[in-house]
C-alpha cells in the first residue's frame, strides 16, 4: 500500500469524522460563525479529530519502537506493562498527592511509565528463553501484576470508579482546552524518526550494535523515554487504547519490512486511519449514542490479530 493512498484514505475518514455526531452539522452551517453548530464544530469536532490523529500516530509509533528494540513483534505498550505502570502512577498521585498540579501529575505518570517499561526490559535481559510468544506472555503477566496492585489500592481507597472513568479509552469528552497535552507527542514522533536508523541497528542486538560503534544503552534509553512520553500523554488525555501499538506496526512490516526510517510514516498514517475507522464505527452503531473507542479497537484489533496469527501459521506450514 502506497503512502499517498493511506493519506487519501485518512483525509476522507477525517472529513467523515467531522460531520458525524449526535447533532447533524452541514458545511453550510459553518458559514455562520456565531451559530451554535459552528461553535460545536470548532470546540468539539475539530479537537476530537486532532486528538484521534495525535493518539493514533503516537501509539502506533510507540509500538513500533518497542517491537524493534525488543526484537519481538508481539510487544507493545499494552503487552509490556507501560500503560499499566502509568495507571499505577495515576492512582498514587490521586492517593498521596491530591493537591498537585496537572503538570506534576503528568510528570508523575511519565516517571512510572518509564520505570515500568525499563523494568520490563531488565526482565527480558535476565531470561534465557526469549521465544516470540514467551516474551509478550511475560509482559502480560507483568502488566497484570501492576494492574492488580492498582485495582487493590483503588478498591481500598474507594477510587475504582475514578480510575475506571479516567482510563476508559474514549474521545467523547475531548473538547478545546482538554486535549492539548497530546501535542507533546509531536516532538517525540519527530525524534523517533530522527533516531529511526539507530533503533533499527539496536534492534539487531546489543553485540551487533556495539560492533557498528552504536551506543546501545543510550539508544535503548532514548527509545524507552519516547515510548513513555507518548503513552503518558495518551493515557492522561483519552485513556487506554489497546491493540493499536501491536497490530499497526505488524501490518506495515508485512509489506515494508523492518527498516524504521521507511516504516514510521506508514505506521503513523495507518494508525490514524485505523483509529478513525474504529471511532466512526463506534459513533454509528448506536447513533446518537456512541461506543467508547477502546471497545471498538479491542474487537476489531483482536480479530485482525487472530487473522495475522493464522496466516503466519499457514505460511509457516507451507
Amino acid at each position: 500500500m502506497r503512502l499517498w493512498m493511506l493519506i487519501i484514505v485518512t483525509i476522507v475518514l477525517s472529513c467523515v469524522s467531522l460531520f458525524i455526531g449526535a447533532i447533524d452539522i452541514k458545511v453550510s452551517d459553518l458559514l455562520d460563525w456565531d451559530s451554535d453548530k459552528a461553535q460545536l464544530f470548532f470546540i468539539s469536532r475539530v479537537p476530537r479529530l486532532l486528538a484521534i490523529i495525535l493518539a493514533g500516530a503516537g501509539m502506533s509509533i510507540a509500538g513500533l519502537i518497542m517491537q524493534s528494540l525488543s526484537r519481538n513483534k508481539f510487544v507493545s505498550p499494552t503487552t509490556a506493562g507501560t500503560l499499566d505502570a502509568a495507571k499505577l502512577g495515576i492512582l498514587i498521585s490521586m492517593l498521596f498527592f491530591t493537591n498537585t498540579s496537572y503538570i506534576q501529575e503528568i510528570i508523575f505518570c511519565f516517571v512510572f511509565a518509564l520505570m515500568g517499561t525499563f523494568i520490563f526490559t531488565q526482565i527480558l535481559d535476565r531470561i534465557k528463553f526469549k521465544d516470540v510468544i514467551f516474551v509478550p506472555l511475560i509482559g502480560i503477566m507483568y502488566g497484570n501484576i501492576l494492574s492488580s496492585i492498582t485495582t487493590f489500592f483503588a478498591y481500598e481507597a474507594d477510587l475504582i470508579q475514578n480510575i475506571s472513568s479516567w482510563l476508559m479509552g474514549s474521545f467523547t469528552l475531548v473538547i478545546a482546552g482538554r486535549y492539548e497535552l497530546l501535542y507533546v507527542s509531536i516532538p517525540a514522533v519527530i525524534l523517533a524518526y530522527l533516531y529511526a536508523n539507530k533503533f533499527t541497528v539496536a534492534g539487531m542486538g546489543e553485540d551487533f550494535a556495539k560492533n557498528l560503534g552504536l551506543s546501545y544503552k543510550l539508544v535503548l534509553n532514548i527509545g524507552l523515554i519516547l515510548v513513555a512520553i507518548i503513552s503518558t500523554t495518551v493515557v492522561l488525555t483519552v485513556g487506554v487504547i489497546p491493540f493499536l501499538g501491536l497490530i499497526v506496526p505488524n501490518i506495515v512490516s508485512l509489506y515494508l519490512g523492518d527498516n524504521l526510517r521507511k516504516t514510521i510514516p506508514h505506521t503513523a498514517v495507518l494508525g490514524v486511519a485505523f483509529l478513525l475507522t474504529c471511532d466512526i464505527i463506534g459513533r454509528i452503531i448506536i447513533h446518537p449514542y456512541e461506543i467508547p473507542v477502546n471497545v471498538t479497537v479491542a474487537v476489531i484489533g483482536s480479530a485482525i490479530f487472530l487473522i495475522m496469527l493464522f496466516r503466519g501459521r499457514a505460511y509457516a506450514e507451507k
